[in-house]
């Protein structure tokens, strides 16, 4: 039995494998699926501590508005692989505005292709659901610190481009890490692909 299983969510995974119903508040969080974890996720958190002058802590949702909710049998081998590394918070936070309520005053930490959908008016339906929850998440006093990826078509994108498909009242809500403070190149679905011990150490562009 997973050691968790008498904490519903929310809880705090301390990097000793110890579970917390609450803990210290972080100022930055980096949500994800870790599925793996990897490289780019740990070096995005680095750049980002020295940026808030925090540690960042990570979070894992069980409920995720695309795919079926995870199984305790696979949050545990997920935060097993945290040992060591940092702290987890376990949600059931499947958009960013609940992560934003469970979170107020936090720096969210997200990759490009991650801030693409947040912005997508698909996921509210519409513009204008879009631009409440948005409003409703820097309300509650959080940004988004969006770090740079490799598309589908080997293009490294970073926000800025972004900024004209949103109300200009939005541009302080999104922070922007440009290629020459962070730069991986990988994602979890190439590591989940290739299962090769070679994976997991990809060529990494990075000046800090």
């Amino acid at each position: 039995m997973p050691p968790f299983a008498d904490s519903p969510p929310p809880f705090c995974h301390l990097p000793d494998g110890t579970v917390a119903a609450s803990s210290v508040r972080p100022t930055a969080v980096l949500p994800g699926s870790f599925n793996p974890l990897h490289v780019g996720h740990r070096t995005l958190a680095e750049v980002v501590a020295k940026r808030v002058g925090g540690p960042v802590h990570f979070e894992l949702s069980t409920a995720n508005v695309d795919k079926p909710d995870l199984p305790a049998d696979e949050v545990a081998r997920r935060l097993s692989q945290f040992a060591g590394v940092a702290a987890v918070w376990v949600t059931r936070a499947a958009t960013f505005v609940e992560k934003a309520e469970l979170f107020p005053a936090t720096a969210f930490v997200v990759g490009f292709d991650t801030a693409v959908r947040l912005i997508d008016p698909k996921y509210y339906g519409g513009d204008a659901g879009r631009d409440a929850a948005l409003a409703r998440i820097a309300g509650l006093g959080c940004r988004v610190i969006v770090g740079g990826r490799v598309d589908a078509s080997g293009e490294f994108r970073v926000w800025g481009e972004n900024r004209g498909r949103l109300p200009g009242r939005f541009d302080a809500l999104f922070e922007v890490i440009a290629a020459d403070e962070f730069r991986v190149d990988v994602s979890s679905t190439d590591l989940r692909l290739t299962s090769s011990p070679s994976a997991a150490s990809p060529s990494t562009r990075r000046t800090s």
